[in-house]
């Protein structure tokens, strides 16, 4: 066995997901962690052990010549996981019998990415001595888990949203023949820059500066910093128009705010957070968009405080995809900013024609 074979151990339903998942009428997840040996990091760095935290749903099927036809990959967001996926809003629209993506039918998997969720991470114990990862080397990861892992050789969709949304146009870059189709949901194919570099360096900077944060060293969390930080990922995936409706008087939103800090505060440690904000730091999949082989449906929600339309990039970048659609969502009462990606009412008819002319 290679240094990069992988253990597999199987780990219990979490109960809250799982009844999530069979109140939306779905089965319940398998999860397990993949670990990967002696993994080296695009920069040189390396961990004896790398682990991938995962869960799927339903099993692969495979075609006469042992290909995988039905595995599909979706990938969260920044500070996230794959519980995002088990809201009724996504499992309960998607993953249920005769829907889309019917788990009796596809073969899910819900990665947690480098740095998220039950992956391995700083706040494991290294701290600032973890590597620096990037969004190459997540895509990686998640490539050993599918091929080594869990033994599939295609995937029929990869999509994801918000940092999952780059990590697609990564796979489709990176890996052109493995998938058939590709679904960037909340994101745009180019370098980060103007004001989505300004307000993620706010936000590591937030944590950088906190006296408390002591280079990464700390053994009290840096509570100013993180706050900080918190604050602007709030205020990056805000829907005004939503936000008005729900909390349209001066102690609606106070208590908001607060609510969410009590909430968010003690699940996140700011090592964790200033590294998933900065893996963003060298993505640009701008130059290789023309490699990209698979069918692309592309969409973007109007409201979308990180991904304005008004910058034009995703109508000037798609032509440059081969076979790739790009749909803007216009503001509506069912959108909700950023957080669109997750809604999959609201864009499930662009799902349905992906996998039709994917066929």
């Amino acid at each position: 066995m290679s240094n990069s074979a992988a253990r597999l151990t199987l780990l219990l339903a979490i109960p809250a997901v799982a009844s999530a998942l069979r109140a939306a009428d779905n089965p319940a997840p398998k999860e397990a962690d993949f670990v990967i040996h002696n993994f080296q990091f695009k920069d040189g760095e390396t961990l004896p052990e790398l682990r991938i935290h995962y869960a799927t749903l339903g099993a692969p099927q495979r075609d006469a010549s042992g290909r995988v036809t039905n595995a599909v990959l979706i990938q969260h967001g920044t500070t996230g996981s794959w519980r995002n996926f088990t809201s009724p809003s996504f499992s309960g629209v998607l993953f249920g019998p005769g829907q889309l993506l019917d788990a009796s039918r596809y073969y899910i998997v819900m990665s947690d990415s480098i740095g998220h969720g039950g992956s391995s991470k700083p706040s494991d114990g290294l701290h600032a001595q973890f590597p620096h990862y990037d969004y190459d080397d997540m895509v990686s990861a998640q490539h050993q888990l599918v091929t080594e892992g869990l033994g599939v050789n295609h995937l029929r969709l990869v999509m994801g949203t918000s940092m999952g949304c780059m990590h697609s146009w990564v796979w489709g870059e990176t890996y052109p023949d493995f998938m058939d189709a590709l679904m960037p949901l909340a994101c745009l194919p180019v370098q980060i820059a103007g004001r989505n570099r300004v307000w993620r360096e706010a936000a590591m900077d937030s944590i950088r500066l906190d006296p408390a944060w002591k280079n990464g060293d700390y053994t009290e969390e840096p509570t100013l910093g993180l706050r900080s930080a918190l604050y602007l990922l709030l205020i990056a995936g805000s829907a005004p128009l939503e936000w008005q409706k729900e909390y349209g008087t001066r102690d609606q939103a106070d208590k908001f705010l607060q609510g969410y800090l009590e909430k968010r505060m003690p699940q996140y440690d700011a090592n964790d957070v200033l590294y998933a904000i900065d893996s963003s730091r060298n993505y640009d999949p701008s130059p290789n968009l023309e490699k990209i082989k698979a069918y692309v449906m592309f969409v973007n929600s109007a409201d979308d405080f990180i991904n304005p339309p008004e910058l034009g990039i995703a109508d000037r970048e798609i032509k440059r995809v081969p076979r790739g659609k790009f749909v803007l969502l216009p503001i509506s009462p069912e959108t909700r900013g950023h957080g669109t990606h997750t809604l999959a009412a609201v864009w499930k008819q662009y799902l349905q024609e992906l996998l039709g002319e994917s066929k």
